[in-house]
């Protein structure tokens, strides 16, 4: 059995697959994602592939994997995998489900905390000797405000809960879920429109996939309904929303400040429409990798891929 690991993974979880195909099975190069020709080479003969969400199982790549009978996904999105390929070629594809999902609720339920504060921004500021107390005194509370989800799987279900332990009321959009769904009363959280949820959150934050449904589904008409000041978090997928629209609504002072960790092309084109915005904290795709989250996502795709070849 031959392993190839294409991004970074957790040593212990890399280890665990050594310890049970052999060391000199198990190929780990977490720089393999940015050399297509070397990696093309190394997939062709592996049984199970290994990757987060950089590397793209799909086309030529897709077609190299010639023996794979396991693709493991350190995450949860799929998008950077042609899922129905994949099974057509009889791959099982196997994401972490649930594993990072703490790490994007914390970062979520912190940053809107943050934001609403609009108070973290002003460190240079202060060592310099300058002192905007008046200017940063108007930043807004979190217990009492309204947080809306859209999506409400098991992420937007864990931000629910933690954004309800500080004091935030709950409102969440999923036509997935029915409304007699027990989880709607097991987190406390009400069930409306896309519409409604749009106008009443005081933070809206994404939780769907990128798909056809969703592409664009935050564009320009969409933010200028959102209520005035409102927080738009998105730990989703990049060209969920159009960063055009976000930078101008964050100039215009519709939007009181936003946070983006997901874009449609990353890295970030270092010439951006965010340049110069008010209150905005970007982050590269990190939203759900943290120490923790990584040993849970690695130790539960080296398992499920171990039960899978051995199984």
């Amino acid at each position: 059995m031959k392993i190839v690991i294409s991004e970074f993974m957790d040593d212990a979880a890399v280890d665990h697959l050594r310890t049970a195909f052999g060391a000199g099975n198990v190929l780990y190069d977490a720089k393999l994602v940015d050399q297509p020709v070397a990696l093309a080479a190394a997939v062709a003969d592996c049984d199970a592939f290994i990757v987060r969400n950089r590397t793209q199982v799909r086309g030529d790549l897709l077609a190299a994997c010639r023996k794979a009978r396991v693709i493991g996904r350190l995450g949860v999105g799929l998008d950077n995998i042609d899922v129905r390929a994949c099974e057509a070629r009889g791959m099982k594809v196997i994401p972490a489900t649930g594993a990072n999902a703490l790490a994007v609720a914390e970062y979520v339920v912190g940053t809107a905390m943050m934001l609403r504060r609009a108070s973290y921004q002003s460190t240079s500021d202060v060592a310099s000797g300058k002192w905007p107390r008046n200017a940063l005194s108007n930043g807004r509370e979190t217990m009492g405000a309204m947080i809306g989800l859209v999506g409400f799987g098991s992420i937007g279900q864990l931000t629910g809960r933690l954004a309800r332990a500080v004091g935030m009321s709950v409102i969440a959009y999923d036509p997935a879920l029915p409304a007699d769904h027990p989880v709607w009363g097991e987190c406390s959280a009400a069930r409306v429109s896309l519409d409604d949820l749009v106008s009443l959150a005081d933070v809206v934050s994404l939780h769907v996939p990128l798909v056809d449904s969703t592409k664009n589904l935050f564009d320009g008409a969409r933010i200028a309904k959102m209520k005035h000041g409102a927080v738009l978090i998105n730990t989703a997928r990049g060209g969920i929303v159009d960063d055009a629209a976000v930078a101008a609504a964050l100039r215009s002072g519709a939007l009181g400040g936003a946070a983006i960790d997901v874009f449609a092309n990353e890295p970030l084109p270092a010439s951006t429409v965010y340049d110069g915005c008010p209150n905005l904290v970007l982050t590269p795709h990190i939203a759900g990798v943290t120490f923790e989250a990584n040993v849970r996502v690695s130790s539960m795709i080296a398992a499920a891929v171990i039960a899978e070849l051995k199984g």
